[in-house]
């Protein structure tokens, strides 16, 4: 396999159920050691995909090429499947002890003893279960067990780990501890992973591309950075936690900036497109900053608003604050900054964001 070749590559891959379609990718290629994370609502598919890329479930159509060559052959699936894992979201554990549950890969592969206790101790010293090695799998915490899963998962070496969902039934800081783990086995090991999720934040931290689904199909594709900033439609921009989505027009255009009339006002934006085009407006919360005085002159952000706080959310760690501006506008402040402005519903408020933190989507005609 030369350089270029991807680990894993599929072709119009479909898959139906009662006649239906429930997948249709046509095209999808992972470089080897990449990390793939696939977001999307319940349905979307992404659990179908990876099943579907395991060989667990038959595709109706298309192709799947690992390291360059076409799976249609026993020999071929048998090569391929020797060479992957798959973790699923509730641990599958034999009813014995850890140490088993790690080795029984490594067993059917046929290796020697020494060899097999050598790599379980190694594996279970990287997912933290060291001291768990001789305890039944029946007396495992959620933690412990699915720690006990991923163990067994990458004991035996797989160029490729499919991963649904594996912290989902987790309390938050046992999933904040798997995921700095499994972090950093994956970086380690250099093994190519694709991983289905709802967590946001776990495909930020974990991915080096994301992958939107919807409706079976991929919406979007790229750098966890372009997924969030520069989504391509409003579900995509939705779904990634873009807040403010607004309709509006362009009205004047000037050196790689445009004016786009909304509701009651009008957004300085960074882009290019014609007057008279109808476009959304994409603004995160994060990138709005609120004020209780007016802006100093001189101030850095183009777009400046009056407003009226509607509704104050706590968020955990944040507020989300959302804004009466003429249209409506969401941001989210810290507790502190919260405090020190003394936010309050009802309060009059300036908010303020930079022409290059609105991205522009332009609608169809009918849109």
């Amino acid at each position: 396999m030369s350089a270029d070749t991807p680990i894993l590559e599929i072709k119009n891959l479909q898959v139906q159920r009662g006649g239906a379609p429930v997948l249709d990718i046509s095209s999808l290629a992972l470089a080897g050691g990449e990390i793939l994370c696939l977001i999307g609502p319940n349905g979307a598919g992404k659990s179908t995909l990876l099943l579907t890329l395991a060989r667990l479930l038959k595709s109706s159509k298309g192709e799947i090429s690992f390291k360059g060559r076409r799976i249609d052959s026993n020999h071929s699936m048998l090569t391929y499947r020797r060479n992957l894992s798959m973790v699923f979201q509730e641990p599958l554990l034999f009813d014995t002890t850890v140490y088993e549950n790690i080795a029984s890969g490594l067993k059917i592969r046929g290796m020697n003893k020494n060899e097999i206790k050598d790599i379980v101790e190694e594996y279970a010293e990287r997912f933290g279960i060291y001291p768990l090695i001789d305890r039944s799998a029946k007396k495992l915490s959620g933690g412990e067990a699915q720690r006990t899963s991923l163990a067994r998962a990458f004991a035996t070496k797989p160029e490729i780990v499919f991963l649904d969902e594996p912290f989902s039934s987790l309390d938050p800081p046992t999933r904040e501890s798997l995921i700095g783990d499994l972090d950093r086995v994956l970086r380690e090991t250099g093994t190519t992973a694709i991983m289905a999720t709802h967590d946001q934040m776990e495909a930020l931290r974990l991915s080096d591309r994301i992958a939107v689904m919807n409706q079976g199909r991929i919406a979007q594709i790229g750098t966890p950075e372009a997924i969030m900033n520069t989504p391509a439609d409003a579900f995509i921009a939705s779904f990634v936690g873009v807040e403010t989505i607004l309709n509006g027009e362009i009205v004047r255009t000037g050196a790689g900036t445009v004016i786009c009339h909304v509701q009651n006002g009008e957004i300085e934006a960074v882009g290019n497109a014609k007057p008279g085009e109808r476009v959304l407006c994409c603004i995160r919360p994060e990138h709005i900053t609120l004020s209780t005085g007016a802006p100093q002159e001189g101030a850095s952000a183009r777009n400046m608003f009056s407003g009226r706080i509607v509704r104050i959310s706590p968020m955990g760690l944040f507020y989300k604050i959302s804004l009466d501006c003429g249209f409506f506008l969401t941001a989210f402040v810290t507790i502190l900054s919260a405090e020190n402005l003394a936010l309050e519903e009802g309060k009059p408020v300036f908010a303020s964001f930079k022409a290059t933190a609105v991205h522009l989507i332009r609608r169809s005609a009918r849109g």
